[in-house]
């Protein structure tokens, strides 16, 4: 299992990205689960959790405490629990971020 983070992405503060997770329906309770992947210049708010499997499609938006336990299509903006379509991203982004500001 893995996360891999493209270029230009920005994460919130308190984000919760996750690769495995108790099965509740196995026996013995074990762990399922699979890599997570977040595409160029995805942006990811506070407090938005992500589950095992997910991808991030490029350019999408995760909103602030939203429950991600499907795919996100590119350029989509998804929010709430669980995470559901909430409208389109421009496709023309043109942003490098090279900075990193303290206490985030």
């Amino acid at each position: 299992m893995g996360i891999a983070i493209g270029n230009n992405v920005n994460i919130g503060g308190y984000v919760q990205i996750f690769t495995l997770e108790h099965d509740p329906q196995a026996e013995d309770f074990g762990v399922q689960g699979g890599p997570v992947s977040i595409g160029d210049m995805a942006y990811i708010a506070t407090r938005a959790i992500i589950l095992p499997g997910v991808t991030i499609g490029e350019g999408a938006v995760v909103a602030a405490g939203a429950v991600v336990t499907k795919d996100v299509p590119p350029y989509t903006i998804v929010g709430g629990v669980p995470a559901r379509f909430i409208g389109d991203r421009t496709k023309k982004l043109e942003y490098v971020l090279d900075y990193h500001l303290p206490f985030q």
